[in-house]
Protein backbone atom coordinates (compact mmCIF):
# COMPACT_ATOMS: atom_id res chain seq x y z
CA UNK A 1 0.00 0.00 0.00
CA UNK A 2 1.50 3.21 -0.65
CA UNK A 3 2.24 5.75 2.05
CA UNK A 4 2.98 9.07 0.23
CA UNK A 5 0.51 10.99 -1.66
CA UNK A 6 1.57 12.09 -5.40
CA UNK A 7 1.17 16.09 -4.77
CA UNK A 8 2.32 16.90 -8.56
CA UNK A 9 -1.55 15.38 -9.73
CA UNK A 10 -3.30 17.66 -11.01
CA UNK A 11 -6.97 17.43 -11.07
CA UNK A 12 -8.99 18.48 -14.23
CA UNK A 13 -10.81 21.59 -14.55
CA UNK A 14 -14.39 21.48 -13.65
CA UNK A 15 -16.36 22.72 -16.78
CA UNK A 16 -19.48 24.36 -15.69
CA UNK A 17 -18.33 28.24 -14.71
CA UNK A 18 -17.59 29.96 -17.61
CA UNK A 19 -17.92 33.85 -18.97
CA UNK A 20 -17.75 34.73 -22.78
CA UNK A 21 -16.68 38.28 -24.06
CA UNK A 22 -16.89 39.06 -27.44
CA UNK A 23 -15.84 42.99 -28.06
CA UNK A 24 -18.87 45.57 -27.67
CA UNK A 25 -21.03 43.05 -29.00
CA UNK A 26 -21.86 40.59 -26.02
CA UNK A 27 -20.39 39.48 -22.42
CA UNK A 28 -22.23 37.75 -19.43
CA UNK A 29 -22.40 33.91 -18.42
CA UNK A 30 -23.55 31.10 -20.49
CA UNK A 31 -25.19 27.67 -19.09
CA UNK A 32 -23.08 25.37 -21.91
CA UNK A 33 -20.72 25.92 -24.74
CA UNK A 34 -19.69 23.84 -27.58
CA UNK A 35 -17.53 23.64 -30.76
CA UNK A 36 -13.73 24.93 -28.89
CA UNK A 37 -11.85 23.13 -31.81
CA UNK A 38 -10.46 23.03 -34.94
CA UNK A 39 -9.39 19.71 -37.78
CA UNK A 40 -8.02 18.87 -40.19
CA UNK A 41 -9.18 17.65 -43.01
CA UNK A 42 -7.40 14.54 -44.66
CA UNK A 43 -6.80 14.08 -48.39
CA UNK A 44 -6.17 10.51 -49.39
CA UNK A 45 -3.82 10.08 -51.68
CA UNK A 46 -3.35 6.57 -53.45
CA UNK A 47 -0.09 5.62 -54.98
CA UNK A 48 1.64 2.04 -55.85
CA UNK A 49 5.13 1.81 -54.28
CA UNK A 50 8.14 0.45 -55.56
CA UNK A 51 6.94 -3.36 -54.84
CA UNK A 52 4.04 -3.10 -56.63
CA UNK A 53 1.96 -2.50 -53.44
CA UNK A 54 -0.74 0.21 -53.44
CA UNK A 55 -0.62 2.56 -50.56
CA UNK A 56 -3.11 4.99 -49.09
CA UNK A 57 -1.18 8.13 -47.96
CA UNK A 58 -3.06 10.61 -45.75
CA UNK A 59 -2.05 14.04 -46.51
CA UNK A 60 -3.16 16.96 -44.24
CA UNK A 61 -5.82 18.89 -45.80
CA UNK A 62 -7.60 22.10 -45.09
CA UNK A 63 -7.53 23.79 -41.18
CA UNK A 64 -11.10 24.11 -40.72
CA UNK A 65 -12.95 25.45 -37.08
CA UNK A 66 -16.15 24.32 -35.55
CA UNK A 67 -18.84 26.99 -34.72
CA UNK A 68 -19.40 27.68 -30.98
CA UNK A 69 -22.96 27.29 -29.69
CA UNK A 70 -23.43 28.92 -26.80
CA UNK A 71 -26.80 28.41 -24.84
CA UNK A 72 -28.11 31.18 -21.48
CA UNK A 73 -31.32 31.10 -19.76
CA UNK A 74 -33.38 33.88 -21.22
CA UNK A 75 -32.98 37.74 -19.50
CA UNK A 76 -34.12 40.85 -20.28
CA UNK A 77 -30.90 41.14 -22.23
CA UNK A 78 -30.86 41.90 -26.37
CA UNK A 79 -27.21 41.66 -27.07
CA UNK A 80 -27.15 38.62 -29.01
CA UNK A 81 -30.07 39.48 -31.05
CA UNK A 82 -29.04 43.01 -31.71
CA UNK A 83 -25.58 41.52 -32.65
CA UNK A 84 -27.15 38.90 -34.86
CA UNK A 85 -29.59 41.34 -36.41
CA UNK A 86 -26.22 43.19 -37.72
CA UNK A 87 -25.97 40.42 -40.25
CA UNK A 88 -29.34 40.40 -41.15
CA UNK A 89 -29.09 43.69 -42.39
CA UNK A 90 -26.29 43.09 -44.01
CA UNK A 91 -23.71 44.57 -42.36
CA UNK A 92 -21.49 41.40 -41.58
CA UNK A 93 -18.36 43.29 -41.68
CA UNK A 94 -19.03 45.14 -38.69
CA UNK A 95 -20.75 42.52 -37.08
CA UNK A 96 -17.43 40.72 -37.28
CA UNK A 97 -15.38 40.84 -33.68
CA UNK A 98 -13.05 38.83 -31.89
CA UNK A 99 -13.66 37.28 -28.29
CA UNK A 100 -12.86 34.95 -25.68
CA UNK A 101 -14.43 31.68 -23.56
CA UNK A 102 -13.01 31.59 -19.97
CA UNK A 103 -13.18 29.11 -17.84
CA UNK A 104 -13.41 30.05 -14.20
CA UNK A 105 -12.67 27.77 -10.82
CA UNK A 106 -14.81 27.99 -8.03
CA UNK A 107 -12.47 30.91 -6.68
CA UNK A 108 -13.28 32.55 -9.66
CA UNK A 109 -10.00 32.91 -11.27
CA UNK A 110 -9.35 32.64 -14.78
CA UNK A 111 -8.13 29.21 -15.40
CA UNK A 112 -8.41 28.56 -19.36
CA UNK A 113 -8.97 30.75 -22.49
CA UNK A 114 -10.36 30.41 -25.60
CA UNK A 115 -9.58 33.58 -28.12
CA UNK A 116 -11.45 33.26 -31.38
CA UNK A 117 -11.27 36.08 -34.02
CA UNK A 118 -13.35 37.35 -36.76
CA UNK A 119 -16.33 36.15 -35.46
CA UNK A 120 -19.97 37.01 -36.33
CA UNK A 121 -23.81 35.16 -35.52
CA UNK A 122 -24.34 32.11 -37.80
CA UNK A 123 -27.52 31.73 -35.48
CA UNK A 124 -29.61 32.47 -32.78
CA UNK A 125 -32.64 30.19 -31.24
CA UNK A 126 -35.29 31.53 -28.81
CA UNK A 127 -36.60 29.45 -26.15
CA UNK A 128 -39.57 27.00 -26.84
CA UNK A 129 -42.19 27.70 -24.75
CA UNK A 130 -45.26 26.08 -23.33
CA UNK A 131 -47.94 26.43 -21.00
CA UNK A 132 -47.75 23.77 -18.88
CA UNK A 133 -43.99 23.74 -18.38
CA UNK A 134 -41.01 24.83 -15.17
CA UNK A 135 -38.10 24.84 -17.21
CA UNK A 136 -36.43 27.90 -17.68
CA UNK A 137 -36.09 29.41 -21.17
CA UNK A 138 -33.00 29.03 -23.20
CA UNK A 139 -31.64 30.78 -25.97
CA UNK A 140 -29.02 29.77 -27.86
CA UNK A 141 -26.26 31.81 -30.17
CA UNK A 142 -23.86 30.04 -33.00
CA UNK A 143 -20.68 31.87 -33.93
CA UNK A 144 -18.84 31.32 -37.16
CA UNK A 145 -15.19 32.35 -36.59
CA UNK A 146 -11.81 32.34 -38.45
CA UNK A 147 -9.68 31.33 -35.91
CA UNK A 148 -9.77 29.99 -32.28
CA UNK A 149 -6.64 29.09 -29.76
CA UNK A 150 -6.29 28.00 -26.23
CA UNK A 151 -4.09 30.53 -25.13
CA UNK A 152 -4.25 29.26 -21.09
Amino acid sequence: MPTSIDSAREDPLVGFHFGVEIQGKVSGYFTECSGLGSEQEVIEHKVVNEKGVEVVMKIPGRLKWENITLKRGITSSMDIWTWRKEVEDGSVGSARADGSIVMYDQTLKEIARWNFQRGWPVKVTGPSVKADSNEIGIEELTIAHEYIVRVN
